[in-house]
């Protein structure tokens, strides 16, 4: 698979089309349950490995890379996990401070001062001695989304930032989408089966069917599209 200085092509799922994500934009992949989006996503950052394929970035194929070799990419890619994925037994703080101490970015001493300018920017102030327990559900996602910037990533990886929200709570979360990738710069991918979140944060949407690429193109092309299986998707969740 061909590259292009500054851009992300990543491929993975069982079809013989790369997908490509360009350097800046926020790409949202769609899809039905069961479709294969979180495995996708996976790939990107190789906590799966395809069987066959190839996963690029900046020049590498990240999945031909020993665990040894594979820590330097992982660093410059966030993920935020569907359910957040926060270590229960820790607080909101010591979650978000644990990459920064397992990468020994920081002193300790210059921690506390990081973990508040993160939680400055997911706008958590205040909650960083509660436990994971104690915070709402849109609350761990943006304590979550805190700790996948912990370590200054190029890429965030989303997947279902809005599964479990209700809609004022969902809104948020894409509005900071957005905005982290206008303060960032960040190269976002956004894996959701919600339409008003696609249709907010995306400057591509691809549709993923049966582990395929089915359709890649803008909002308006999706919103406009006659491609049969985006076309149902569409209307069925109207």
């Amino acid at each position: 698979m061909a590259m292009n200085r500054g851009l992300l092509p990543m491929a993975g799922v069982p079809s013989q089309a790369a997908l490509e994500v360009r350097a800046g934009e926020t790409l949202v992949i769609l899809g039905g349950s069961g479709s294969g989006k979180s495995v996708l996503l996976k790939h990107m950052n190789v906590l799966l490995r395809p069987d066959r394929g190839e996963v690029r970035f900046s020049g590498e194929n990240l999945a031909a890379l020993s665990e040894l070799e594979l820590p330097p990419f992982r660093r410059r890619i966030g993920m935020l996990f569907q359910m957040a994925a926060l270590f229960d037994s820790m607080t909101i703080f010591d979650n978000v401070a644990y990459p920064i101490r397992e990468w020994r970015l920081l002193p300790e001493a210059e921690i506390p001062a990081r973990v508040s300018e993160l939680f400055g920017v997911v706008e958590l102030d205040g909650t960083e001695q509660l436990a994971p327990a104690e915070l709402s559900g849109g609350m761990r996602k943006r304590a979550g989304l805190a700790r996948a910037l912990a370590l200054g990533p190029e890429i965030l990886l989303y997947d279902e930032p809005t599964t479990g929200l209700d809609p004022v709570v969902a809104q948020k979360i894409n509005l900071l989408i957005r905005d982290l990738q206008r303060r960032f710069g960040l190269t976002s991918v956004v894996v959701t089966h919600d339409l008003h979140s696609a249709f907010t944060v995306a400057d591509r949407i691809a549709f993923l069917h049966k582990g395929q690429i089915t359709f890649d193109g803008t909002p308006d092309e999706a919103r406009r599209t006659t491609h049969p299986l985006l076309r149902e998707f569409l209307d069925a969740a109207a």
